[in-house]
């Protein structure tokens, strides 16, 4: 199978008024408010927000993990009920088998859905080259970085050929020079599988430089506060980071952040 066939035609994504409740009683609090989303197939979308807002109900709900109290929510016109194999997700925890080597790890999926031993290997032999980590199909997880465990995590979802790309914040662990790293690597994967991709963060530099729009939500209960497009070209190089284009829209997503703050502190 080769590297191209590993993500089928990306998804669309949309959430009509999508509420979503924890508890009962007068323990109940909800965490969604009515919310409006729209991902355009092999658009890199991130999604920014005050702490504990929801960022992550939203990746659990579109995962299927997390059922909505109202409204609607489909991928590729199909209602989400459950998780599926067209939607892959990253966590910020790499949650890798300890006592599997890489090679393991990443055909695990593949093994779980009946695919021959000798497919499923080389299917993941070469996604792990492709990604830098073919000298290590060997190794355990604990002989790895954490760049590099975070790497063997996103060869494990991408085997599956998701259509939807989620990931929860799964850079925020690593030190700055690897997590840029690990940015270059994801716009490269991007690139050149066309998936759609929800990204998470709390990181606003992140947000803008990896993203094709950043969607800023407001305090629990989560609404969407604002959204804007990111014009800065593509290929993106660390070069923009300093950019004055780079610079004035971080500047307009800190201020929409601050405005959450100041409202939670009236």
């Amino acid at each position: 199978m080769s590297l191209h066939e590993v993500t089928t035609e990306a998804g669309t994504i949309e959430l009509n008024g999508v509420d979503i409740y924890f508890g009962e009683g007068k323990s109940r609090v909800r965490a969604l408010d009515g919310i409006d989303l729209r991902v355009e197939r092999g658009e890199l979308v991130s999604v920014l927000g005050p702490s504990g807002c929801g960022k992550s109900t939203i990746i659990g709900a579109i995962a299927g993990f997390t059922p909505i109290s109202g409204g609607d929510l489909r991928v590729d016109a199909q209602r989400v009920t459950a998780p599926g194999p067209d939607r892959g997700v990253v966590f910020q925890q790499h949650a890798l088998f300890p006592w599997k080597t890489v090679l393991a790890n990443v055909e695990f999926g593949l093994k779980m859905r009946g695919v021959s031993k000798r497919e499923r290997r080389e299917t993941a032999r070469e996604i792990l080259v492709h990604i830098g980590l073919g000298e290590f199909v060997d190794h355990f997880p604990h002989q790895l970085s954490g760049g590099m465990q975070q790497r063997v995590a996103l060869a494990r979802v991408l085997v599956n050929r998701p259509r939807v790309l989620l990931m929860d914040e799964p850079f925020c662990a690593l030190d700055a020079q690897t997590r840029l790293q690990m940015q270059q690597m994801l716009l490269s994967l991007w690139d050149e599988l066309h998936m759609t991709v929800v990204f998470v963060t709390h990181d606003v530099d992140e947000a803008v430089f990896l993203s094709d729009r950043v969607i800023v939500l407001t305090q629990r209960p989560a609404r969407v506060k604002a959204e804007f497009a990111v014009t800065l070209p593509r290929p993106r190089t660390p070069a923009v980071l300093t950019s004055p284009e780079f610079t004035a829209l971080k500047r307009q997503t800190l201020e929409l952040l601050l405005e959450e703050r100041k409202i939670v502190a009236a």
